[in-house]
This record gives C-alpha cells, sequence and structure tokens, in this order.
C-alpha cells in the first residue's frame, strides 16, 4: 500500500519533484566539484613540494647562512690576464655553494642516527657563473686643430722656432678609437649527490630517459647526468663534455623531472662538485626519511634538540612558501569555494523543506480524508517523509552526475597554474640557475617557477558525502512536511470543500 500510493503521489506532482530534486541536485554537485577541484589543489601542491624534496623525502636538514663581515665584498669576481694577440678568447668560471651554509659531512651520519629517522642523505648545491669572450684592443690616434686627423705612427708636424705649428695646425691629444669587449654570462645550478643513495635527495624528482644514472663505484668520477631542458637549451646528448673551472665531465644521463620543471640543470657525483666548490667534506642540504610519516613532526623536533643551529624543514613548512595561481586558486577553493558550496547546499536544504511544506499544505483535503478513514498521523507523516527521501534520492544522483561531469570537464581541460617557490634554504635549486640554467643571483623567483596543470579527481569519500547529503535533504524536507501533515486534523478536509 505504502509502495502504491508513495509511486502514485510522485507521478502526480512529477513538477514539484523535479523542482526539489534540482535544487539538492545542483548544491551537491557544487559541493562535489569544491571538494574535487580542492584535491586537485592539494595533489598540485604535493608536486611543487616533491620537485623541491624528492619522492619519498620528509624533510631537510640546513643551516642558515652567516652574515657577510663589515667590508667583505660578496659580488661576484672574475680575473682575466692580458694577452698581446688582439681577439683571443678568455673564459673564467665563477663557483659558489648555495643553499645556506655549508655543513660537515658528518652530521650526515649524525642525523641518520636519531631517532624516528629511517635514511639520510647529504647534498651539496652549487651556482656556476660561467663567463667567456674576448678583448679587442684599440688604436690610438691624434687630432690636429684643422679638424685633420691622422694616426700617431704616421702623424706629420711642422714647426717654427719657439715651438709654433705649421700650416697643419696643432696636434691634440692622442685618443683611443674602436676596440672594446665582447662577453657572454651563463648562470646555472650544480648539485652534487650521494651515487649510493640516489632514492632522496635532488636526483629522485626525476627519472633517466636516456643514457643511464650514477653508479655506487662512480664516487668521484668525471661524469655528469643533465636535466632534459638544460640539456636541450646546450644541445647536449649522452656522450658530450663540458668543463666546470678546468674540469672535462661525460654526460652520461639526461633527467626528466617526475613533475614540472627541475631546479637542478646538472648532477655530478658528490665528491667532485665537492672539489669544485672548494668544499671538501661539506654539503648544504641533508635529505631525511623517517620511518613513519605520522612522526614527523617529533623527528623534527628531536633532530633540532640533539644537533644545535640546524633548521629543519618539513614539507607543511615548505607548502606555506608557495605562490602563484596555485597558492590564489588554493585559497579561492578552500575559503571561498567550500562556505559558498556549504550556502548553497543550506538554501537548497531551505527550499525543499519549504516547497514540501507548501506542498503538504495544498494537501489538506487528501491527509483530512485520509485521518478521517483512520490513518494514524505517523502513517501520514511517513508518507511525507518517505515522498521526500525519494525526492533527495533522485536529487542526489542528479548532483553526483552533474559533479562528475564538472569535475571531468576540469581535467579535460587541465587549466595550467603557476606556483613560484618562495625563499628556502631546504629547496634543491636555491638562488641561481634555475630551469633551462637561466639566470642569476638575485632572479631566484623567476627561475624557481613551475608550471602545473590542474586536475579535479573525484574519490569514493567525495560520493559518500554526496550520498549523505541527499539523504539528509530528503530528512529535513520529510521532516518538515510530516510536521506540517501530522497536525491536520479530519475536520480541515471538510473545511476546505467548496
Amino acid at each position: 500500500m505504502f509502495g502504491i500510493y508513495l509511486k502514485r503521489e510522485l507521478s502526480r506532482r512529477k513538477k514539484a519533484a523535479l523542482v526539489i530534486a534540482m535544487g539538492l541536485a545542483l548544491g551537491i554537485a557544487l559541493v562535489i566539484t569544491v571538494n574535487s577541484v580542492s584535491a586537485g589543489m592539494n595533489q598540485a601542491q604535493d608536486k611543487v613540494l616533491k620537485s623541491l624534496y624528492g619522492l619519498g623525502t620528509d624533510m631537510t636538514v640546513t643551516k642558515a647562512q652567516s652574515a657577510p663581515k663589515a667590508g667583505s665584498s660578496q659580488g661576484p669576481s672574475f680575473k682575466f690576464g692580458a694577452t698581446s694577440s688582439s681577439g683571443s678568447s678568455q673564459s673564467s668560471d665563477r663557483v659558489n655553494t648555495q643553499g645556506g651554509q655549508a655543513l660537515a659531512s658528518s652530521l650526515v651520519t649524525k642525523v641518520g642516527a636519531q631517532k624516528g629517522v629511517s635514511a639520510a642523505v647529504g647534498a651539496l648545491t652549487l651556482n656556476v657563473t660561467k663567463v667567456d669572450g674576448s678583448f679587442t684592443q684599440g688604436k690610438a690616434k691624434t687630432s690636429t686643430s684643422s679638424g685633420s686627423s691622422s694616426s700617431s705612427g704616421s702623424s706629420s708636424q711642422q714647426g717654427g722656432p719657439g715651438g709654433g705649428s705649421g700650416s697643419s695646425g696643432s696636434t691634440g691629444q692622442p685618443q683611443v678609437q674602436g676596440g672594446g669587449a665582447n662577453f657572454n654570462v651563463n648562470s646555472y645550478s650544480v648539485a652534487g649527490i650521494d651515487v649510493t643513495n640516489q632514492t632522496l635527495g635532488p636526483l629522485s624528482t626525476s627519472k633517466i630517459t636516456t643514457g643511464k644514472t650514477f653508479t655506487t663505484a662512480q664516487t668521484d668520477a668525471k661524469v655528469a647526468v643533465v636535466s632534459k631542458s638544460y640539456a636541450k637549451t646546450k644541445k647536449y646528448k649522452v656522450g658530450s663534455t663540458f668543463k666546470i673551472s678546468g674540469t672535462k665531465f661525460t654526460v652520461i644521463g639526461i633527467a626528466t623531472p617526475n613533475s614540472s620543471e627541475s631546479t637542478i640543470d646538472v648532477y655530478l657525483p658528490l665528491k667532485q662538485a665537492q672539489t669544485l666548490g672548494d668544499s671538501k667534506n661539506k654539503v648544504t642540504t641533508i635529505y631525511v626519511k623517517a620511518t613513519d610519516s605520522k612522526q614527523i613532526s617529533a623527528v623534527k623536533s628531536t633532530i633540532q634538540k640533539n644537533i644545535s643551529g640546524t633548521t629543519v624543514t618539513t614539507s607543511a613548512d615548505l607548502a606555506s612558501t608557495v605562490s602563484g595561481s596555485l597558492s590564489t586558486a588554493s585559497n579561492l577553493a578552500t575559503s571561498v569555494g567550500k562556505w559558498l558550496s556549504i550556502a548553497v547546499l543550506i538554501a537548497a536544504f531551505l527550499v525543499a523543506a519549504l516547497l514540501t511544506s507548501s506542498a503538504v499544505s495544498r494537501r489538506v483535503r487528501e491527509f483530512g480524508t485520509l485521518k478521517a478513514l483512520g490513518w494514524p498521523s505517523r502513517k501520514v507523516t511517513r508518507q511525507v517523509v518517505g515522498e521526500s527521501m525519494v525526492n533527495g534520492l533522485i536529487g542526489g544522483a542528479l548532483g553526483i552526475a552533474l559533479g562528475l561531469a564538472a569535475a571531468y570537464a576540469v581535467t579535460a581541460i587541465s587549466p595550467k597554474l603557476t606556483a613560484q617557490l618562495g625563499s628556502t634554504s631546504g629547496g634543491g635549486g636555491g638562488m641561481g640557475g634555475g630551469p633551462g640554467g637561466q639566470g642569476g643571483p638575485g632572479q631566484q623567483a623567476s627561475s624557481n617557477t613551475l608550471e602545473i596543470a590542474l586536475n579535479a579527481p573525484v574519490s569514493l569519500t567525495t560520493i559518500a558525502l554526496a550520498v549523505g547529503l541527499a539523504v539528509t535533504g530528503g530528512l529535513i524536507a520529510g521532516a518538515m512536511g510530516g510536521w506540517r501533515a501530522s497536525r491536520m486534523r479530519p475536520a480541515d478536509a471538510l473545511r476546505s470543500v467548496s
């Protein structure tokens, strides 16, 4: 009886049922869309952090750069020798550490021995600024007062007693004309990595797509892995060679970033990087993996307590330094989007409840007659709640379909968001060369800008939330309508008869 009556009443009031269902559907669809976009934002931020830390890295240990001494010069310095031949090419490399103050390599072992630490690996980040070009020697010429000029080697002077000049006029001071300098500046980043454990550290953010990676025996070999973007810029291939401060390195592999761009252009064995940077037994960053991801905060506190003077940075700390359109969109999705979806959902619930209550008011004769025939109030209430629940489930199904369509559209379009990495000593790039090897000191913001494609994944939890909201909306509308129907008396049906 209940099912038959429910089906008949919903068939009679298709338009009213559809309006209620669509109101709930829009609210539920907005919730699904906002949740899926927020999940996509979190995934995008994780990609950005992994591009800095590397897969499996939970935190980094660094030390802040000490303030320069008064009167000391921190600017770049290049020295070129004088050559007799004009136009001869000269080159000079300036290699300096970046990413914080250098740490003793022994600290890597000390950090790895701390409670809760699964593995610790040291890395040395360098910035190489290469200046090459040539000088062109100018020629000295003299000019006369009459406006004529001749080279200093062939000038003719005429003068009488007292040093007077002849018809050609007096001779002026010699002037150098022509000549100059033509130099190119190339700045790129270099990371010295522990080849015995490549699962942590800068190289773990990339995969070798051409050639091969380092072997455990190449701890001090003159070999290099270069990033795909830098190899394309310099036209390097496997087997190509290049020099850093006079040391020749052979390219054995080309690395492609797992996500976005890499902030490192050249990877070398740690010992070779230490030699180039004049930093024997030194590292700038220690990459740490915790035994349990839930204990990262405790491990951070332990390291800071037992190893003084160091800065421990976790992925949560680094997330606050990410800016750009990714950060803006994430803030909008978190603050504006969620509150907007909640407001729309509440409005949808209220509209459904009011429409259901209004529909009950128009069915006074029907419910009054049913009560006159012996229906108890609870049976009338159950009938109204049942109809509202069906409307809610229909709205939930429509809302899930609309939400999935919206999430699919976002994923299909894959809008590009930029993530600008703020200043942090724990990052793999740091100041200086960025993707492609371009940039120099003072250009960190531009060199550390990454591009991320936004996706909108829909999880089973989000679907379950949508079903729960549909049931909740139906219960709220049914509760108000049922309460209104339960207060009707059989006499109300007689008053409504015209």
